[in-house]
């Protein structure tokens, strides 16, 4: 038989079988309204388990587990139709409204902001290519920054999420969701790390600076004999801390602006593994703020302990186009292997269908955080 009259038997059956999905979910409506009024939860697993059990004892064996596969997707797509239909909007879609109503044009200028380190720091650098005239206040962990934050010191926090080489930052991410603040904006700031030291130092034996930098160095560090490697707080700590000591054999991993900062001189300017080096950083704040043309957002969602959750969740947004650049998953404090999973994705704000699915997500999981949405420069 020819492949053009076998298609036809296709589309004749696709025929009948949206007439009877369209038909279903009208149903599934109903259902819906019931669950409205008894205030019943949209998921019902063992009536879900029940369909399944009956559907697959009416095909071959062989085709049994492509039954679960499709009834799966009907379930997942039935709950977000109920979910729509009990909740059509959220607290969440309306904080969004709010923000996108209430924010202004641009960021300030002339603002207060906090940063974890001394100055000379890397956020240093990424604050000052946010806001023009910034009034920057240090603090000696990031905590700190979001201490600040909410007790009104400061409006804003910078902080780095990500590096291209060493990853996330992920206690940043933690303080995200234990604080409940919103990303505003977002910068990629390249980094130069630099061996510096006190000027005239002959032999090094200890060398300062923050994880990440370490990390980002382990080649080089890795190249030299007997040398030790101290972490600190901050690049820029490190270099303050060679500047004040007493001794003539330490030097730090750092820019090569705390080296003009506090009088030190590079030693070596190729320590890096990669000149690819960026870090993301992100300005967060207390209130929720969405400046025009955002189309970045992040959220955090925790997922139910099951086989095809990960996939469920990932097809949603595959199906209304949104492209995820950021997929990680970050253990739950308190709880054995249950964990929450970080999204980053390129999406507009102003996109109702996204709106949408972003209630449908709240009202479906009772673990949601929505980070922020935001331009990245």
């Amino acid at each position: 038989m020819e492949i053009e009259k076998i298609r036809e038997k296709i589309d004749s059956i696709d025929n009948q079988l949206i007439k009877l999905f369209a038909e279903r979910m009208q149903i599934v409506g109903e259902i819906a309204e019931v669950k409205k009024e008894s205030k019943t939860p949209v998921f019902n697993r063992e009536r879900e388990r029940e369909i399944v059990n009956r559907l697959t004892l009416l095909v071959d064996e062989d085709m049994s587990v492509y039954v679960k596969m499709l009834y799966n997707t009907i379930f997942d797509i039935s709950r977000s139709y109920q979910s729509k239909k009990i909740n059509p909007k959220s607290e969440l879609a309306k904080k969004i409204e709010t923000a996108l109503e209430n924010t202004p044009k641009v960021l300030p200028s002339n603002v207060t902001v906090a940063c974890q380190g001394t100055e000379g720091a890397y956020s240093e650098i990424a604050t000052e290519k946010l806001f023009s005239n910034p009034s920057i206040m240090y603090f000696n962990n990031f905590r700190g920054v979001f201490e600040a934050v909410k007790h009104g010191m400061c409006r804003y926090g910078v902080l780095p999420v990500e590096n291209s080489i060493y990853g996330s930052v992920t206690e940043i991410t933690d303080l995200m969701c234990e604080y409940d603040f919103n990303i505003v904006k977002s910068v990629k700031i390249q980094i130069n790390h630099v061996l510096l030291a006190k000027k005239g130092t002959k032999k090094i034996n200890e060398i300062f600076s923050h994880r990440q930098a370490i990390g980002q160095c382990e080649k080089f560090l890795k190249s030299l004999d007997g040398v030790k490697v101290t972490v600190c707080e901050n690049t820029a700590v490190a270099a303050k801390m060679v500047a004040e000591s007493d001794r003539d054999d330490v030097a730090s991993i750092s820019s090569s602006l705390c080296g003009e900062l506090y009088g030190l001189e590079i030693i070596n300017s190729k320590i890096k593994d990669s000149d690819n080096n960026y870090t993301r950083f992100v300005c967060i704040s207390k209130e929720p703020e969405i400046y025009p043309g955002a189309d970045k957002i992040s959220v955090m969602i925790k997922l139910q302990h099951k086989p095809g959750s990960l996939y469920n969740l990932i097809s949603k947004f595959a199906s209304v186009g949104v492209n995820l650049t950021k997929i990680e998953s970050r253990p739950i404090c308190g709880l054995d292997f249950e964990f929450m999973f970080l999204l980053d994705m390129n999406v507009s704000v102003y996109s109702e269908e996204f709106l949408t699915l972003l209630t449908e997500l709240e009202n479906s999981s009772s673990g949601f955080v929505f980070l922020g949405a935001y331009t990245e420069s």
